[in-house]
């Protein structure tokens, strides 16, 4: 039989839900079930090991890691990525402990790749208690650093994919160091998913110690390369902010939250869930300076939860904003956010 996701499958859909009465109590009973019909499918239609390992393995490291950041979901994270190579004491290691210190202060946990240099000094300022290591397995690094060795958030990853997606996924910031490949790699990785919307807005800060100049020589790349040929479009660089230290890269994270609380796509309109509420003159001026980005004869209004929203009864408290958005230029949603943040 073909089988489908659609539950028209006969005597297979009976025995999964007969599997998961067995296995209960289940969550989400109906995603659960379309896992179960995807790997049938898979075993199915690939007789490859080698692609059903990957499968495999990509489910299972999901699966631990969701489990090891659920209890924290309250708790807002920042993930510090920068080189492997920079020795203790070094100036910039210093800079990353008291970055990771000064985060753990101010309530944030920190994640980190788990490895040496520039991710064992912020771990090292935040403590272990406050601290996320995702490393990842490779032939030249057998443990985490001392921080992390283990901790309970502590976490190794087959695969690159999965560990950038938890880096990502459970951050509500991202602070670069200076550092290789690894580092600039994760910089475009989380630049592109912001550019292109897959990643709701979060602040990214480029770190970088007084008189460093790592950072503006790749803003020089971008600005005299990327920009001019419109690789990259002029509002694009809303989506990161140089800093010269620790107190200003805090302060930037901080003030991103200050006013906006969370985002939100229910079907067609975008919600902007915000710790308190903004007059309606400062509402009727945002709806002006940002009209480019809504849809034709869309609109920018404040609101009461949406009927989408009452998976999150916590939050239904809240002030909204909802706004009909293009989906288009996200670096104008981020732009559009710091304008709620900057209203008193």
């Amino acid at each position: 039989m073909n089988l489908r996701f659609a539950a028209d499958n006969g005597a297979v859909d009976a025995a999964i839900t007969q599997l998961l009465d067995l296995a209960g109590p289940i969550h989400q009973r109906g995603l659960v079930r379309e896992m179960i019909i995807a790997t049938l499918k898979a075993g199915r239609e690939n007789p490859e090991k080698a692609d059903l390992k990957i499968m495999s393995s990509t489910l299972k490291e999901m699966r631990y890691t969701a489990k090891v950041f659920s209890g924290y979901r309250c708790v807002r994270k920042v993930s510090v990525f920068g080189s492997a190579r920079t020795p203790a004491g070094h100036p910039l290691y210093r800079l990353a402990q008291e970055f990771g210190h000064a985060l753990a202060a101010k309530g944030f946990m920190v994640i980190t790749g788990g490895g040496a240099g520039i991710m064992q000094a912020a771990n090292e300022g935040a403590g272990a208690e406050k601290s996320f290591g995702v490393g990842i397995r490779l032939p030249f690094e057998t443990k985490s650093n001392p921080v992390l060795d283990g901790s309970p958030r502590d976490i190794t990853f087959k695969y690159f994919f999965n560990r950038k997606l938890a880096f990502i996924k459970e951050a509500c910031a991202v602070a670069l160091f200076p550092g290789g490949f690894g580092t600039l790699d994760e910089a475009m990785e989380a630049l592109t998913l912001l550019q292109t919307g897959k990643r709701y807005p979060i602040p990214v800060i480029l770190v970088d110690g007084p008189g460093g100049r790592y950072w503006q020589g790749v803003l020089g790349f971008m600005k005299d390369h990327l920009a001019p040929a419109a690789y990259i479009g002029p509002n694009d660089f809303a989506f990161f902010q140089p800093v010269a230290g620790v107190e200003e890269g805090v302060a930037v994270i901080e003030r991103f939250y200050h006013r906006y609380h969370s985002l939100r796509f229910v079907g067609g309109q975008t919600v902007i869930r915000m710790a308190s509420g903004l007059p309606a003159s400062r509402v009727d001026q945002i709806r002006r300076e940002f009209a480019d980005i809504l849809t034709a004869g869309g609109d920018l209004a404040v609101s009461d939860p949406l009927s989408g929203e009452r998976d999150e009864p916590e939050i239904k408290h809240l002030p909204r904003l909802v706004l009909d958005f293009n989906k288009q230029d996200f670096a104008r949603l981020r732009q559009l956010i710091d304008a709620v943040n900057a209203s008193d």
